[in-house]
């Protein structure tokens, strides 16, 4: 075992999470909770979602070292009981 190599390793790991999550946020073409983009905003600065397009669970597939080539499965949420509504921050 050589501890200073699975210390890279790890280090090596996080990077790969941190691309894949720049990836997963730069893929949403919307504001939503806590994942704010400026240029999804309305004029008095709230958020704008899609919940037309962005109403789903996602989970990438990782297909090698290359996290760009990582795939992302979408499950659509459906709400029975509650109405999706955008929040108010003021």
């Amino acid at each position: 075992m050589n501890p200073e190599l699975e210390k890279a390793l790890r280090v090596a790991d996080f990077i790969e999470l941190g691309q894949l999550m720049a990836m997963d946020a730069l893929q949403r073409k919307e504001s939503c909770g806590g994942h704010f983009r400026e240029e999804y905003q309305d004029s008095e600065g709230e958020t704008l979602r899609d919940d037309e397009n962005f109403s789903f669970v996602g989970a990438w597939e990782n297909k090698g070292y290359d996290v760009t080539k990582s795939e992302l499965h979408k499950e659509e949420l459906k709400y029975e009981f509650i109405k999706i509504a955008a929040r108010n921050y003021k």
